[in-house]
């Protein structure tokens, strides 16, 4: 089993940033593909983005490309989300996933595919 903690949420205003992190424990997630999803007031959760075993691929969607970018820490088994010129809209509560597969493509934006799930963490952008 993995447990997966999420931390680095908070309050900021429009046009601030935060970093997110994920902290995996309970196995080494080094061969995981790891992603961040998230789920605003009244809507679904949806994919944000999502990072390869060693890191070197990477996949956002639309809305946060050019302002969010993934990255992971093997060896200290966690994955983080840096998040630079915040909107209203990005306002949600950022959950972290591991998936045991190798994903690629559209596939890795499917939150089925993905088999560990994190507790969420809030992120509240103000205008």
């Amino acid at each position: 089993q993995v447990q997966l903690v999420e931390s680095g949420g908070g309050l900021v205003q429009a046009g601030g940033s935060l970093r997110l992190s994920c902290a995996a424990s309970g196995r080494t997630t080094s061969s995981y593909t790891m992603a961040w999803f998230r789920q605003g007031p009244g809507k679904e959760r949806e994919f944000v983005a999502r990072i390869s075993p060693n890191g070197w691929s990477t996949y956002y969607t639309d809305s946060v490309k050019g302002r969010f970018t993934i990255s992971r820490d093997n060896a200290k088994n966690s994955v983080y989300l840096q998040m630079n010129s915040l909107k209203t809209e990005d306002t949600a509560v950022y959950y972290c996933a591991a998936a045991t597969q190798e994903l690629s493509g559209t596939i890795s934006i499917r939150s089925y595919q993905y088999d560990y799930w994190g507790q969420g963490t809030q992120v509240t952008v103000s205008s």
